[in-house]
Order: C-alpha cells, then sequence, then structure tokens
C-alpha cells in the first residue's frame, strides 16, 4: 500500500523559511517523479515544483522559483521542499504526491496527472 506523508508545515512570519518533508512507503521512489502542490481556501490546487526521478531535473511554477527548492533522497525514500523568502499568498494547504515516471519527459508532464498524494500539511504565512 502506497503512503506519502507530508509534514513540516506550520505558520511563519513574511520573509520566513519553512522545510516541508514527504516521507513515502509501499513504492520504490526511484521509479517515481515527485512534485509538491498546494492549494489556497476556496481556490484549486495548483503545481509548486517537481524533481524527476534522478534528482537533477527540477521544475518550479513562475511564483516560486528562486524561493523554493525540491530535492529527495531516493535511500530515505524522502522528498523535501524547502520554503525561504515566504509571502502571505504562498498560504495553504502543501500536497506532495508521486507519479512513476523515468527517463526524460518534457516539463509539462511533470505539472499533472500524478497517482499517489499526500494528506497536506498546513504552511501559513502572516504579513
Amino acid at each position: 500500500q502506497v503512503q506519502l506523508v507530508d509534514s513540516g508545515g506550520g505558520l511563519v512570519q513574511a520573509g520566513g523559511s519553512l522545510k516541508l518533508s514527504c516521507a513515502a512507503s509501499g513504492l520504490t521512489l526511484s521509479a517515481y517523479a515527485m512534485g509538491w502542490f498546494r492549494q489556497a481556501p476556496g481556490k484549486e490546487r495548483d503545481f509548486v515544483a517537481a524533481v524527476a526521478w534522478n534528482g537533477i531535473n527540477t521544475y518550479y511554477s513562475d511564483s516560486v522559483k528562486g524561493r523554493f527548492t525540491i530535492s529527495r533522497d531516493n535511500a530515505k525514500n524522502t522528498v523535501y521542499l524547502q520554503m525561504n523568502s515566504l509571502k502571505p499568498e504562498d498560504t495553504a494547504v502543501y500536497y506532495c504526491a508521486a507519479k512513476r515516471l523515468t527517463g526524460y519527459y518534457p516539463a509539462r508532464y511533470y505539472y499533472t496527472a500524478y497517482d499517489y498524494w499526500g494528506q497536506g500539511t498546513q504552511v501559513t504565512v502572516s504579513s
């Protein structure tokens, strides 16, 4: 049974940092692309960042590029999202997701159609 457990959310002031973690079990992480998405109240779930199976290729939404960094440790079956220079508009529930995808694909393959999702972790940025 595949399980993704998100953690690391919390309340932080604008300009601060948080690091989210996603612990995966029941799958071989190296066979999956991993992504982070977020959903603010009353809005759709949006793509934030993704990392390819090899940990080398990364992809970001324009709104977080240069502030957030996604990384993975396949040996620990864990994916991370380091969030710096946080803004109030980053407030949302953040979800990690896994998509069975190895090899080399255009960036658009990493934005949608994920197979498994975490339960979400709340990030609140105060002004």
